[in-house]
């Protein structure tokens, strides 16, 4: 990672807070959402308003009850799915792993799915909402890299191969595609016979499981303070850790372009790109453990 672009003292306007920032607070707790990996290629889901851009992604309830809406998942998935496994870490995600590696960073909750902290290097990641280059049998619990499941829709479904566009690729892995999706051929669980394949993560209308939420909470709770990167926090399950922090009276500071659902609860918001304005972090904090 080179960060020898940014020179001492070269800070951009805006970043110096969050330098201090930082810099007074031993260890950091960092939450992320879908504006940390645009950079990277994968759309996030709100504007700067927090309102959805497109259509909200698929309910859990509507996926478990309906045959026709795990067609028109898996349909949209495979034209889609390619541009979140092509994707690689950014900046942000590189300047993340590197505070942790200083020791500044005790570790990443993350709500994104596409497994680029990882990638980046950071150690400890707290996965909230699950990984989507994973799929689980929902009655025997049987699991499978997504790849592999691809290939086999692929293999039957050869005639959707043609709709792959990047444009219209969605942050999940799913795409903003309408057809008819009837034909579509979705296999059942090979190991037990007919279960649902379902991607290993926490669709909307689920609940993150409590002992991934325990976990995020104790790695919060073991930090000195809380960096909130790239989430508007529309969904609660990343800003239940924003409102812990405001109760018991534990900083917070933002990096996010646009409102928030946090806003009155930081002790810093910064708007501003989240790769320029981590990578500038890093230059300035130095190697050292002070600034």
């Amino acid at each position: 990672m080179n960060h020898g672009a940014a020179k001492p003292g070269a800070v951009p306007k805006g970043v110096e807070a969050l330098v201090d920032f930082v810099a007074g607070h031993g260890r950091l707790a960092v939450l992320t959402g879908a504006g940390i990996s645009t950079a990277s290629g994968i759309p996030d889901y709100r504007d700067e308003q927090g309102d959805w851009k497109r259509s909200p992604p698929i309910q859990h309830r509507a996926f478990m009850t309906s045959p026709a809406a795990r067609q028109r998942y898996w349909a949209r998935a495979l034209v889609g799915f390619r541009t979140l496994e092509q994707a690689r870490p950014n900046g942000a995600h590189l300047a993340l792993a590197e505070l942790e590696r200083r020791g500044r960073v005790s570790g990443v909750i993350t709500q994104n799915v596409d497994g680029l902290h990882q990638r980046a290097g950071s150690k400890r990641v707290i996965d909230l909402h699950g990984r989507a280059d994973l799929v689980v049998c929902m009655s025997c619990g049987a699991r499978q890299m997504r790849h592999a499941l691809h290939a086999e829709l692929a293999s039957h479904n050869p005639a959707w191969l043609t709709e792959a566009n990047p444009e219209r690729a969605a942050p999940d892995g799913d795409a903003d595609l309408e057809a008819d999706f009837s034909s579509f051929w979705v296999p059942g669980c090979s190991r037990c016979g007919d279960g649902v394949w379902k991607p290993d993560v926490v669709f909307f209308g689920d609940s993150v499981p409590r002992r991934v939420v325990d976990d995020a909470f104790a790695l919060v709770e073991d930090s000195d303070a809380l960096l909130v990167v790239g989430t508007s926090l529309m969904v609660f399950s990343g800003y239940r850790f924003v409102r812990a922090c405001a109760k018991r009276s534990q900083p917070v500071a933002c990096l996010n372009l646009g409102r928030t659902r946090g806003d009155e609860l930081y002790a810093l918001k910064l708007e501003a790109s989240a790769d320029q304005a981590l990578e500038a972090l890093v230059a300035a904090l130095g190697n050292g453990s002070g600034r």
